[in-house]
């Protein structure tokens, strides 16, 4: 009872904000902004990695602040059977944690490549997502890709990201960290999908090893589906890890809101874990973003999150506020500076840091 009852509670916090206001690159609140399932800007299916011709081109016109010239615009396809694409981001960040001097980095975050080969383009395609840069070479997503006849079932085999929730580009969101399932865990296997109309959902049958060989048995089960329209849009995932060191058990539910002025998301994730050194463990982590494009190539992105890490016990809660400004001066540029304040237990320094950054983002 306790479990249904934090349910509705943190539904009913989440959709009262919704519906209380009358008029919510691999960010999601670009997708509920215009409307457009993930696919239709990214070449995987559930959003993030290589742009198609038409998310190259909304880079380049709606998403900027200025537009160079007339002159075509670059769709990343290079004839019609070959498509490249890359990301690039560099970073500051400053760590102030209580009690412990101020930390300062300055790094390239990363440098990532992407290649499409389509034999038959209306039908057949292989897609390869590699992170270069910085240290070794790392491969992230490579797999073949199958479009049924008619148009709208699909199917992939290889290694890629899982269909979970909202694929924000902050892998550090709690929404991300505490599922596991994010930029640097893809995992192998095969990946059933259906896009119509107002419909999109996946089917993923994985390893469980988030990128690793395979080491028992089991088999990592997920499934994503949502209902998209112009101004909003609501889904859900599950996704069930049989693993020999011990179950996990995910399910989530997420929505966005266009609302005039203000892009909003939110995700509740709710997680029983079975794997935990001291046994069973249920786990809740939330997110609920506002985005506001207040003039043409800025975003004035607040976000707050909540993670709770164990269900059982009590004031061991953790927060994180976020305040971000996003700003894309002109064709493949955006910089992003921001602020978060991180909340937790008075005991752990860590969970009480303050962070500054900016970064510098670069993509073709």
């Amino acid at each position: 009872m306790k479990d249904v009852a934090r349910m509705m509670r943190l539904a009913g916090v989440i959709f009262g904000v919704f519906f209380s206001l009358q008029d919510v690159q691999a960010e999601p609140y670009i997708a509920v902004e215009t409307g457009l399932r993930c696919g239709t800007c990214h070449v995987s299916p559930s959003g993030g990695g290589m742009r198609t011709a038409y998310g190259n081109i909304y880079s380049q016109t709606d998403f900027v602040a200025h537009k160079l010239g007339d002159h075509k615009p670059w769709t990343g396809e290079i004839g019609r059977y070959f498509a490249v694409g890359g990301d690039a981001r560099w970073g500051w960040v400053r760590q102030d944690v209580p009690g412990q001097p101020a930390e300062e980095s300055t790094d390239l975050e990363e440098f990532l490549a992407y290649v499409q080969i389509k034999p038959f383009p209306k039908y057949f395609s292989l897609y390869i997502d590699a992170k270069v840069l910085p240290d070794d070479a790392v491969v992230r997503e490579q797999y073949a890709k199958l479009n049924l006849p008619g148009g709208e079932w699909w199917v992939r085999a290889g290694e890629f990201f899982l269909p979970y929730g909202f694929r924000l580009q902050d892998d550090e969101a709690f929404i991300r960290q505490v599922s596991g399932i994010n930029y640097n865990t893809p995992d192998a296997g095969w990946e059933l999908g259906y896009e119509s109309g107002k419909w999109s959902a996946q089917l993923a049958v994985t390893r469980g090893t988030a990128g690793g060989p395979e080491v028992d048995s089991g088999k990592q089960y997920s499934a994503r589906v949502s209902y998209v329209r112009q101004d909003w849009r609501v889904g859900g995932s599950f996704n069930f890890n049989d693993a020999a060191a011990g179950d996990r058990q995910m399910q989530n539910v997420f929505a966005g809101l266009n609302t005039g002025p203000l892009t909003w998301l939110a995700e509740v994730d709710y997680i029983i874990d079975d794997g935990a050194p001291t046994g069973r463990r249920k786990l809740w982590a939330s997110l609920v973003e506002a985005n506001w494009g207040y003039r043409q190539g800025h975003n004035l992105k607040l976000t707050f999150e909540w993670f709770d890490p164990d269900d059982e016990v009590d004031e061991d809660e953790r927060n994180r506020v976020s305040l971000v400004w996003e700003y894309a001066p002109i064709h493949f540029m955006q910089g992003r500076v921001g602020y978060r304040r991180y909340d937790g237990i008075p005991q752990n320094a860590a969970q009480n840091r303050e962070q500054f950054f900016a970064e510098l983002h670069l993509w073709f």
